[in-house]
């Protein structure tokens, strides 16, 4: 008999404990959570914790990886309702619109978080973070290269170069609008966003 996958009583505590400690890492950052912090949230021991954890920092980076995942899941469920390569690009700004209260409440955005307070103090971290906005890019620049060949997308444009630009855009106005608390950092960056998205269409 074929054995049935399952996940173990390990791995669901595991699962348990990143979800609850993500968002608190994501609002006070490493240095600021403490292990009283983690035990807590989640309602167990240090024993507990550092059972399924090495130690405070491999929880953290845990705990940016499973963030950064939610973050992806939300961005595609966009961008999967779209059948135009303009459709999906324009559902980024859409999604990052309807996303800021939310973003707020949690803390703001987890790469800009974990960028700024990784840069010189977190190595893994700081990897971590420069991979996953490697990707994120590299995620766009695929749409316009496919909006090009599909004949969406003007063929001269450069792919990575509005790809990059799309990306700071969106990431800056995150940074600020959480930085003073003024909606209209995000708003205006996506509104630059979308008005890029439009320039590189191709004329019919």
């Amino acid at each position: 008999m074929e054995a049935k996958p399952h996940t173990t009583k390990s791995e669901k505590t595991r699962q348990y404990i990143i979800e609850r400690v993500a968002p608190v890492f994501n609002q006070k950052g490493v240095a600021g959570t403490s292990l009283s912090d983690l035990t807590r949230v989640t309602g167990l021991t240090k024993g507990a914790i550092y059972g399924n954890f090495k130690d405070k920092d491999a929880v953290a980076v845990a705990a940016f990886e499973h963030n950064v995942n939610t973050l992806n899941d939300y961005l595609n469920r966009y961008t999967e309702q779209q059948t135009s390569y303009i459709g999906k690009l324009l559902a980024l700004p859409q999604a990052y619109r309807k996303l800021y209260k939310n973003m707020v409440a949690f803390g703001g955005c987890p790469i800009a978080n974990t960028a700024t307070e990784a840069d010189d103090t977190h190595q893994q971290l700081k990897a971590l973070v420069t991979k996953t906005i490697a990707q994120m890019n590299k995620n766009i620049a695929d749409l316009i290269d496919k909006g090009i060949q599909a004949g969406e997308i003007q063929y001269l444009v450069d792919s990575q170069k509005t790809a990059d630009i799309i990306f700071s855009l969106i990431e800056g106005g995150t940074i600020l609008s959480k930085a003073t608390g003024k909606k209209q950092y995000l708003t205006h960056s996506l509104d630059q966003v979308e008005y890029l998205i439009h320039s590189i269409r191709q004329q019919t």
